[in-house]
């Protein structure tokens, strides 16, 4: 079973990224948020690619569901973090973040 100690360790060590109060929530963030935990501990929204939500929705529906909203029709899904272990939420975590890098600008000729 993860837990909240387990998601900020696992950002933490995600190249780039910050830790930052955000409304009531925690966020990770690279150039963007790419995750978000929530004030009690309990469940994490992860910015993925629609169809990666649409995988983990429909794999683990008791675990990912995409927020009842605008946002989750963008890709931003909640996590229940006591259903996920360590390793599956690493997996996650490290998905969401590779969406927040920053662009690579392309180099100018020279």
């Amino acid at each position: 079973m993860a837990n909240a100690d387990d998601m900020r360790r696992i950002a933490r060590t995600l190249s780039g990224t910050t830790e930052a109060p955000h409304f009531d929530r925690t966020a990770f963030k690279v150039a963007k948020i790419y995750a978000t935990l929530a004030s009690d501990g309990q469940t994490a929204n992860l910015k993925l690619a629609p169809e990666e939500q649409e995988f983990k929705c429909l794999l683990a529906p008791d675990v990912f569901a995409p927020l009842p909203n605008a946002w989750g029709k963008q890709g931003w899904t909640t996590t229940r973090l006591a259903a996920l272990d360590v390793a599956e939420l690493s997996n996650a975590i490290e998905m969401a973040w590779r969406h927040a890098l920053p662009k690579k600008r392309p180099r100018r000729g020279g």
